[in-house]
């Protein structure tokens, strides 16, 4: 009898063995919700209107990505209406845009004034004019004119970030992506700051959002790091920093952009945007700076070329930035947001992005929604 009962234990195991072997093993818990990881998100897409058939409405609606960027041209195309056709055409797409979104979205152009300038006169909205024409007239009234028109217009069509002023120092003039093109209000970095604060002001009197840029300095480089690898090592100068000591210590700054330049003298590894030692280490650590860091382009060549997406989103991530922006402008990729996500999910899982560093991150862009952006997105008319 003895022999019987172990000899059906035995069969018994062997078979709950082999049936327990057979099961799918259920997928680990995610670290951290997808729908938070989407905050870390920021993209560009194609349109003047928001279709619910879109990859751009499932990127809001679903994976909860923190915002969008809108451009008034497309620049592989060539399409001069990418996202912005008329005051009243934005209007109504940032009311969708609003409204598509779980939590308030960044909904942001870059608007620095001059050739710079995705609110364009000739659509209809107010004439703006460039940094550098500020800088030279270095007329008080006349950078709060210009910068409260068009504050007041970006209240009108819902737009809430304005990935401006610029605060590079115009170190080299014939720099092609800054004072080639007037973006400097001047060689001074003292006139850089005192400018750089009314227009400041003049945003925050409406509620909107000011993301300063490009952090350390990109006025000294020599070639556009849109195009590929942008060093300054031998050319920048520490003087480029004087605008930022400045104005964490007189103004509420609550968003810096970085550059995508390499610069040894401060990381002899990577580019700024990547390094923890630009970012942690300088912005935090010695200038005290405790907003939200958002990335230039990542499809921008001087990182798209030189790195992998994973490597770059890994370093960029553990360099302290906390939103990753991907124009989807001039690389279109529809797909990237979905991808970024899973990557940020698959670096969790391997350990090569701590947890920590993650929740840090999204505590700073929901303190910044919650003080800035939920306001304006809250009061919409349907």
């Amino acid at each position: 009898m003895i022999r019987i009962l172990l000899s059906l234990f035995l069969l018994s195991s062997f078979f709950g063995c082999q049936q327990s072997e057979s099961q799918p093993q259920p997928e680990s818990e995610e670290i951290i919700d997808p729908l938070r990881l989407g905050q870390m998100i920021m993209v560009g897409f194609r349109g003047t209107e928001l279709s619910q058939d879109s990859t751009i409405f499932e990127d809001l609606s679903k994976r909860n990505i923190s915002g969008v960027v809108l451009f008034d041209r497309d620049v592989i195309t060539g399409n001069r209406s990418r996202n912005i056709e008329d005051p009243t055409q934005l209007m109504h797409l940032s009311n969708d845009i609003i409204a598509a979104t779980p939590n308030s979205p960044f909904i942001a152009v870059d608007q620095e004034g001059g050739l710079v300038s995705r609110l364009k006169e000739s659509k209809g909205f107010p004439t703006s004019v460039s940094a550098e024409y500020l800088g030279e007239l270095d007329n008080e009234d006349s950078t709060r004119y210009y910068s409260r028109i068009m504050a007041q217009e970006f209240m009108v069509v819902r737009t809430n970030t304005n990935f401006a002023p610029v605060v590079d120092v115009n170190t080299n003039p014939d720099n092609p992506v800054i004072g080639n093109i007037e973006r400097s209000f001047s060689s001074d970095p003292d006139k850089v700051a005192e400018h750089t604060g009314y227009v400041i002001d003049e945003y925050s009197k409406e509620g909107i959002l000011s993301v300063l840029k490009h952090f350390p300095g990109h006025g000294s480089s020599t070639t556009d790091s849109h195009l590929g690898f942008t060093d300054v090592t031998d050319t920048w100068d520490p003087k480029e920093l004087i605008p930022y000591k400045k104005l964490f210590a007189e103004k509420e700054i609550r968003a810096v952009m970085t550059a995508h330049i390499f610069n040894a003298n401060i990381d002899s590894v990577w580019p700024a945007t990547l390094s923890e030692k630009t970012i942690n280490g300088l912005l935090r650590d010695s200038l005290g700076f405790e907003g939200v860091v958002f990335s230039d382009d990542m499809q921008m060549d001087a990182i798209r070329e030189e790195y992998g997406l994973e490597t770059a989103i890994q370093q960029t991530i553990n360099a302290g930035v906390d939103v990753l922006i991907f124009g989807n402008n001039l690389h279109y990729e529809p797909d990237i947001a979905e991808r970024a996500i899973g990557i940020i999910q698959k670096l969790l899982r391997e350990g090569k992005i701590e947890k920590e560093t993650v929740e840090q991150s999204i505590a700073r862009i929901d303190s910044l929604k919650i003080d800035v952006i939920d306001e304006l997105c809250s009061c919409m008319d349907f």
